[in-house]
């Protein structure tokens, strides 16, 4: 019972907040805050493969894309899959098909390391891409509109709530378990780990696929959002932007990879203000420089590879 509290009192809290939003706030702030939740799912999931156990994947836009499309094709195909219950079908789907996907690169591809790594997971999401661009059954190059969404903000982010946390904890028990230790032990020597007799490389698959799975998932929830998707929403921009937050927050920290979706999603936004009151566009200027500032502060992310009941407990110590 005791390992269900903290997941039953986070869900119950988010859930407030949500009742919070749906009643106090436009529905700008809504749809940023699903944005943000989005982000937080991508880069939780990055964070195992590049964080945890020391892997360098450019490929999650592949994944996220993959997802996005299954979702945005059942749905708009089928009527039961545009159904709220239908919905959950379809975000488990895609992101068993993007976790298929990773298993089918990982297994070759994770023998490699580094830079290498890097290359060929950035050459999958490419592929991935290009071949949307050019498969007409599911809208070429004009993507899929008309993708159905949840009948209210309360009920859309409350399935994104559930799904955030399950990435949370699913992720956080691993992380903490045999198999955790075996993800540290490649991230930190490889050679080491497969000398104790770790097989090394079946860890960092193990490790791809879910990620994978909830990066898939991270894009059902997208289309369900956006009610339209295109190859051009998924480059090679997107990977960098989930990287960006694994960095960001702290390499194999969950809350600072959650802390660093909220400040990549909502920074933009709340400079955008700047422009009506100078007339010039220096909000992506000035969102670099932070960020560039805050790496040079933090060279280990916000977070480092702490989370935040690591730093409380640290405070605690010193007020005492």
């Amino acid at each position: 019972m005791r390992a269900f509290k903290a997941p039953l009192a986070s869900l119950i809290v988010l859930l407030v907040l949500g009742v919070i939003l749906d009643f106090g706030f436009n529905a700008y702030i809504q749809l940023m805050t699903l944005f943000v939740i989005i982000n937080a799912i991508m880069a939780m999931s990055l964070n195992l493969v590049n964080g945890y156990t020391g892997q360098f994947s450019l490929g999650h836009a592949g994944f996220m894309a993959i997802g996005a499309y299954v979702a945005a094709f059942l749905s708009t195909t089928y009527p039961f899959f545009a159904t709220p219950f239908g919905i959950i079908f379809t975000s488990i789907g895609g992101g068993l098909l993007a976790a298929f996907a990773g298993w089918l690169v990982g297994l070759p591809s994770l023998r490699l390391k580094g830079d290498y790594l890097a290359i060929v997971t950035l050459g999958f999401g490419e592929i991935i891409r290009v071949a949307l661009l050019n498969m007409e059954s599911l809208g070429g190059a004009r993507g899929i509109s008309g993708i159905p969404s949840f009948p209210n903000f309360l009920t859309s982010y409350s399935y994104a709530v559930v799904w955030a946390l399950i990435c949370f904890f699913v992720i956080w028990r691993l992380v903490h378990s045999s198999h955790g230790r075996g993800f540290l032990s490649v991230r930190e020597d490889e050679i080491a780990a497969q000398a104790m007799g770790i097989n090394t490389t079946q860890m960092k698959v193990r490790a791809f696929v879910l990620s994978s799975f909830f990066a898939g998932v991270a894009g059902s929830l997208f289309s369900y959002v956006t009610n339209f998707i295109s190859p051009s929403t998924f480059t090679f921009l997107l990977s960098v932007n989930a990287v960006i937050m694994v960095v960001l927050g702290g390499m194999g920290s969950m809350t600072g990879s959650i802390a660093a979706a909220v400040f990549i999603t909502a920074m933009p936004e709340l400079l955008r203000s700047l422009q009506d009151i100078t007339g010039i566009d220096l909000r992506m200027v000035i969102y670099s420089l932070l960020l560039i500032l805050v790496m040079i502060l933090r060279p280990k992310g916000l977070f480092g590879e702490n989370e935040i009941t690591d730093i409380w407990r640290k405070y605690v110590r010193k007020s005492a």
